[in-house]
């Protein structure tokens, strides 16, 4: 039997929160190493630390759920001020986490903008932990608001956390700056995870995550929007997965680059263009292969009748 989420406020939605949360917070003790096959900012880090990292997010969403009731935003302003929420709440974490450690290596810089990179879904998470799933916009996903499965929420919840997790690490990350300097931090704070030991094999992680980060950004993202669906993360007693979920977000593409849109468009002929031109190069085909078939068949023909009429002779 498929377990709805609530559609809107009350006891109920309540407590499935809670129960989201305790479910989740289990899951972070059984989640040993990154079992995708793509880089994360948080595979440099051990389990334990990365497992305290899940832990400071998700207390503090608790707080910002709390703070967003407190103060009485409606769906749409949360949607408008998602991209403000995101950044605030990174920092946020951030800041802790390094306090947290003592670090006197940081030198804390301007503070980044995260907000071209929503991939965690932060709008859609808040307003269904807080209005519940009938405040969601029709067609963004593919089941209708009013029955939400109850673990949609958790992928959502899940993704978030990973994705949030991942972005501090690279804030502080960029914040070190030099290879050097993120090996002593590492190193300095037994935060480290023991395959990012040295100076080498964290430059070469560096470059890794930069590079896939660039293809996902101007290739595989634009192909997950075009086909309307988006990666996510998901905590498993595997490891860290991904897997796909339908998403629909028109707007979207008002944030595309020339080069994106250009790839777009390319991708939209391709669609158009490909089976067109497959159909006519199969009827090319059959028409060349008719031809030579019936060619070679008058060409055996011929040379029968030419060796019988020299045996006749």
């Amino acid at each position: 039997m498929v377990k709805y989420w609530p559609t809107k406020p009350s006891i109920y939605l309540n407590n499935s929160i809670v129960d989201l949360f305790i479910e989740t917070e289990k899951k972070f003790i059984l989640v040993k190493q990154n079992k995708s096959n793509q880089y994360l900012y948080i595979d440099i880090l051990s389990s334990t630390s990365r497992n305290k990292l899940f832990k400071h997010i998700i207390n503090d969403l608790k707080k910002l759920i709390l703070d967003l009731i407190e103060i009485n935003l409606n769906p749409n302003k949360i949607t408008n001020i998602s991209d403000k929420i995101r950044d605030i709440f990174i920092e946020g974490i951030s800041t802790k986490f390094s306090n947290e450690l003592k670090n006197e290596v940081i030198e804390k810089k301007k503070t980044r903008k995260f907000h071209k990179n929503n991939k965690d879904m932060m709008e859609h998470l808040l307003i269904y932990l807080i209005f519940g799933s009938s405040s969601i916009k029709q067609n963004v996903f593919i089941f209708s608001p009013l029955y939400t499965p109850y673990n949609h929420i958790k992928i959502l919840l899940e993704n978030f956390i990973i994705e949030m997790a991942n972005n501090v690490i690279e804030d502080i990350m960029m914040n070190l700056n030099y290879s050097s300097n993120i090996n002593i931090f590492l190193k300095n704070q037994n935060i480290c995870n023991k395959l990012y030991s040295s100076n080498r094999s964290i430059v070469l992680f560096l470059n890794n995550i930069k590079w896939q980060n660039f293809l996902r950004s101007y290739i595989y993202e634009v192909k997950c929007f075009y086909s309307e669906r988006q990666q996510i993360w998901l905590l498993s007693s595997q490891g860290i997965i991904t897997k796909y979920i339908h998403i629909s977000d028109i707007k979207k593409i008002t944030r595309l680059n020339q080069f994106k849109v250009a790839f777009l468009v390319w991708l939209e002929a391709k669609d158009l263009a490909i089976p067109k031109t497959e159909k006519l190069l199969i009827q090319l085909a059959k028409y060349f292969l008719y031809s030579s078939l019936n060619l070679l068949s008058n060409i055996v023909l011929i040379i029968i009748k030419i060796i019988v009429f020299y045996l006749s002779k």
